[in-house]
């Protein structure tokens, strides 16, 4: 290290100016009482000899801590995405720190540090999480580590990494919750309601040992006269049905909730549905769509439909046009072969707007099992639970109100055409919409 590099890497602390005011103090009153300046000389010289030992502390090694971030290179959309960072002190004694990472400008925040101690010859681990609420690239800056003795009078940087680049995608940390618990088939333990089996309308999977919930009528009795108990019929899910989310990228959909756009939650809902049908051996697909359709990925079972699906959303934006359904209707006649299970997510704010696309939607409905995915004013529910106390929150609340009703009015308009609808609110998004699909799923109703 040159001396310019050495001079750069040193900061005071407030430990050190609080020491040269005592000086100046010292010496002021030094020049009033005679015998007290010996005593402002004696300090001087003892301030300095901690300086030097301490510079000679910090730079005895060139290395002397090291600090690495570990982080991951995708980022889980809307989520609280865990960030790790591991400090090693090489010091032959005990040391302590301030910690201050640089996060992606994205997230406008310059106050994530951290402050503690360390022992000689350790290491440690710090963890923070971070939640982005916008797709796309992010580039963290440097791990900055501020290091000082049992002094704390001056301070050595240590500089570390730099432009590491994560991409933020559609919410990964809930494919995989949902995943794992898809395969395990306990979906109802994270808030996925089970659905009761009408009749036998799958296909047989195995012969297994009777347990007390089993339908009696599933009681093979060929197979119990050859054993000792009970044995039943285990069936599964019909396999190979088509399953596609279809995404309104226009200007409806970019009203916020909790940081993120309805559209957001939207791609976010869709690939963790499109995996759960994955997982349960059907075949997604996905369509997204504004002034027309732009992007449709095939239903498949192909090994990387899920990977293309990802990729494919995390680029999706918007230009706050209307959305065309006739186009939408046009395509999904053409490019569609065979019935599927349509889930559309969008957005109507009343009745009027509705009735302007009812007949595109009855068309996509005669040829599809449609489901229609519309999302509830959180915010305008909160105003209706609030209690009035004046004649201005009477009249909010009546508005509000207004609106609240008008939501139940398009699903009823939906219901009276024969649409099947879902009113959510966004944070409820994945797990409703999850819970229709395996209804239907369970139920045969495709």
């Amino acid at each position: 290290m040159n001396f310019s590099q050495l001079i750069k890497s040193i900061y005071l602390s407030k430990n050190f100016f609080l020491g040269i005011g005592i000086l100046i103090f010292v010496f002021v009153l030094g020049s009033m009482i005679p015998f007290v300046l010996g005593m402002a000389y004696l300090l001087v010289s003892l301030f300095a000899l901690i300086i030097v030992a301490e510079l000679y502390q910090l730079y005895r090694m060139k290395k002397g801590l090291e600090a690495k971030r570990d982080a991951p290179s995708r980022l889980s959309n809307g989520d609280n995405n865990q960030i790790y960072i591991s400090l090693r002190n090489h010091y032959p004694f005990d040391c302590n720190y301030e910690l201050i990472d640089e996060l992606p400008e994205q997230f406008q925040s310059r106050d994530i540090s951290f402050f503690g101690s360390i022992g000689s010859d350790t290491e440690k681990t710090i963890q923070y999480s971070i939640r982005p609420v916008d797709r796309g690239e992010y580039y963290f800056g440097k791990v900055n580590v501020y290091v000082s003795t049992f002094t704390h009078m001056l301070l050595r940087r240590y500089q570390f990494g730099s432009g590491n680049l994560a991409k933020v995608y559609p919410s990964i940390i809930q494919v995989k919750k949902f995943a794992f618990t898809a395969i395990s088939d306990h979906l109802q333990d994270v808030g996925i309601k089970k659905i009761r089996k009408i009749g036998h309308n799958y296909e047989f999977d195995q012969i297994r040992e009777f347990v007390e919930g089993d339908d009696v009528r599933s009681i093979n009795w060929t197979a119990t006269a050859r054993s000792t108990q009970l044995m039943v019929n285990q069936y599964q899910d019909e396999k190979s049905q088509d399953v596609y989310t279809i995404i309104n990228k226009g200007r409806v959909m970019q009203m916020p909730f909790n940081g993120l756009t309805l559209l957001d939650y939207a791609i976010n809902s869709s690939l963790v549905m499109l995996n759960t049908a994955y997982t349960k051996d059907d075949h997604p697909g996905l369509i997204t769509f504004n002034k027309q359709v732009e992007t449709m990925i095939p239903a498949s079972k192909k090994k990387t439909q899920i990977t293309t699906i990802l990729e494919t959303l995390y680029n999706q934006e918007t230009d706050f046009s209307e959305a065309d359904y006739i186009k939408l209707t046009y395509w999904i006649r053409r490019k569609i072969k065979r019935r599927a299970l349509v889930f559309l997510y969008t957005n109507f704010e009343g009745v009027v707007s509705l009735k302007r696309e009812i007949e595109h939607l009855k068309t996509i409905a005669q040829y599809q099992r449609l489901i229609i995915i519309i999302f509830k004013n959180v915010e305008i529910d909160e105003m209706v639970g609030k209690e009035s106390h004046n004649l201005e929150s009477i009249y909010t609340k009546t508005i509000a109100t207004k609106f609240q009703a008008e939501k139940h009015l398009i699903i009823k308009e939906l219901h009276r055409h024969g649409i099947d609808s879902i009113l959510t609110s966004p944070e409820d998004l994945t797990v409703n919409s999850i819970n229709k699909y395996l209804e239907i799923k369970k139920r045969g109703l495709l």
